[in-house]
């Protein structure tokens, strides 16, 4: 299946068909006795590649113990209602901040649609559908979520969102990191297949310290490799912790002298943040430069400057 990328020991990366080809991954993963967990959803319009999957594994819908969410951004955890429906014996674990949109996502949808506007939402998204509070699993630090054979551990990783959790599985020596580890989009990788990677900064919890723990503490677990949202699995994750600390710092020193309520605040920053891109993308020989680079990041360039704002704004008050 062109959608669906085995990464070994038992992880497969299910492309959600969000937007664009390997832009946003839903990682299924299996344990050596049949059963199953799903680490984020897409969206409601991933739900019939998610089956898919689990057929070409030979997995029925009853094998799926867990829907992990990372954090519930729609991006994320668009899909987990309309994925409880038709997975009848998982739970949804998810942080204690974001539970109550996942019960009732009316407030998660105005968001949503204060970011993209009404009609890019309804495309994008779809129709949300509450998860029953019944199946919604509260999770936090020091957490197991266990699924036959293989067991998760559960992280606490504000930063990028206050309600943003990071499932570190032993048995692949990785760890499903959301947007905590930031953006690893594969056409950014170099001649040599050498990941790299890229700050996100989006709306509306960015909160660069703690950002920087988080990241910390997940390089401390020393992982053989990472597994984001955004695009799947990668190595060598000291290096790349180390460029996302700097790209961090850098964004946040994009904001100097910036005036968040300013009619062109949004503008400048957006700028600010494309010169970072192309030099990044340059010094990093990225598998795309110049131009490229920029539309690869457009949506991200956009929203990691909302985020900034907000950022500015909330340090303000």
């Amino acid at each position: 299946m062109s959608f669906v990328t085995a990464q070994g020991q038992g992880v497969f990366a299910i492309d959600s068909g969000y937007v664009r080809p390997m832009l946003d991954a839903i990682h299924l993963v299996v344990s050596d006795d049949g059963r199953a967990a799903l680490v984020d959803t897409g969206t409601v319009h991933a739900v019939p590649r998610v089956l898919d999957a689990l057929a070409v594994q030979g997995l029925a819908p009853e094998s799926v113990d867990w829907i992990c969410l990372t954090h519930v951004h729609l991006d994320h955890a668009g899909g987990a209602g309309a994925l409880a429906r038709v997975l009848p014996k998982a739970k949804v674990a998810v942080h204690a901040r974001g539970s109550r949109h996942m019960a009732d996502p009316s407030k998660l949808w105005a968001g949503t649609v204060a970011v993209y506007g009404q009609p890019n939402a309804e495309v994008l998204y779809g129709e949300l559908v509450a998860v029953p509070e019944a199946r919604i699993v509260e999770v936090g630090e020091g957490d197991s979520v266990r699924f036959g054979s293989r067991v998760f551990h559960v992280l606490d990783t504000p930063g990028h969102a206050k309600h943003h959790v990071c499932y570190h599985d032993p048995a692949s020596q990785g760890i499903f990191t959301g947007d905590t580890f930031g953006l690893t989009y594969r056409e950014m990788d170099g001649a040599d297949g050498r990941a790299n990677i890229f700050a996100t900064t989006t709306p509306v919890h960015f909160d660069p310290a703690a950002l920087h723990d988080s990241i910390d503490r997940l390089l401390a677990l020393q992982p053989a490799c990472i597994y984001p949202t955004h695009y799947s699995r990668s190595a060598d994750v000291p290096r790349l912790g180390a460029t996302l600390h700097r790209l961090i710092d850098a964004h946040v020193q994009a904001c100097d002298g910036i005036d968040p309520t300013a009619a062109d605040a949004h503008a400048v920053l957006v700028k600010r943040l494309e010169a970072i891109a192309l030099a990044e993308a340059a010094s990093a020989a990225w598998g795309v430069q110049g131009e490229a680079a920029l539309q690869l990041l457009e949506g991200d360039l956009d929203l990691n400057a909302q985020g900034l704002l907000v950022w500015l704004q909330t340090r303000a008050q």
